[in-house]
């Protein structure tokens, strides 16, 4: 099975999330690229509360990540992310991790994320998180830490597994040594984009990450689908119709 990587205009890529920094696989570019990314392009759910399948085919997440100007949720997000990577250079293992909000430890491997080798020393990378995610990779080491902007984040070793915190509350946690093929991410995707129980299936989620906020639509209420489709646009860049908003509508979260 084949990733397709050769399918990802590099280019195009690079400038939907404005990075024209050096193009070599150094720590540096990593930590730029991620720190782009996260930046430019919005975590959402809207295509599966809009009843569309959400593809992880190469084609179909440049189609809408960055010619389309849309963003996505982990897998998404993490598999565009990692062709770019490997593109630039990079040595990069796919993972599937257990969510660990609230204290639950036993959900299904559903969470996308990386590890990536960058000048001999392994790293923790995650664009696609949403909620309290990293913002930069941090060292695949641990106790490793690292603060970017009013957030901080460490990795620890809890029996066989490796543990993210977001400050004191566990994000996800996975074992390295089960790197996932594209049929495993096809099988949480679809858990993922059509279970009743996966929170992308009943609330529309989405936000965006600057140098020191999380703009979410989470708490916030619109009279109307205008409003809705307006505040999406001019705070997320995200463009949908009318029609899109007035089914959306009754879905925002308290």
């Amino acid at each position: 099975m084949s990733w397709d990587i050769e399918k990802l205009d590099i280019d195009a890529y690079l400038r939907r999330i404005g990075y024209d920094g050096p193009h070599t696989p150094a720590a540096g570019t990593l930590r730029a690229v991620h720190l782009a990314h996260v930046r430019a392009i919005p975590f959402e759910n809207l295509d599966v509360l809009l009843g569309r399948d959400i593809s992880l085919d190469l084609g179909s997440l440049q189609d809408k990540m960055v010619t389309g100007g849309r963003g996505g949720y982990c897998h998404e997000h993490n598999l565009l992310f990692a062709a770019a990577l490997e593109r630039l250079g990079f040595t990069v293992t796919r993972h599937l991790a257990r969510i660990r909000l609230g204290g639950r430890r036993h959900l299904p491997r559903s969470h996308a994320m990386l590890t990536v080798v960058a000048e001999g020393r392994t790293w923790l990378a995650d664009v696609g998180f949403g909620g309290e995610g990293l913002v930069e990779p941090m060292p695949f080491e641990d106790g490793a830490s690292v603060r970017s902007g009013p957030w901080r984040w460490r990795l620890a070793r809890e029996d066989d597994f490796w543990v993210l915190y977001a400050g004191e509350e566990q994000l996800y946690a996975f074992r390295p040594e089960e790197p996932q093929l594209p049929s495993d991410f096809e099988v949480a995707n679809f858990y993922v984009s059509r279970h009743p129980q996966s929170p992308f299936t009943r609330h529309v989620l989405a936000q965006r990450t600057t140098a020191d906020e999380r703009v979410r639509l989470e708490g916030r209420s619109f009279a109307t689908a205008a409003e809705l489709a307006g505040w999406l646009r001019g705070e997320l860049g995200i463009d949908i119709t009318p029609h899109e908003a007035e089914t959306l509508l009754p879905l925002l979260p308290d």
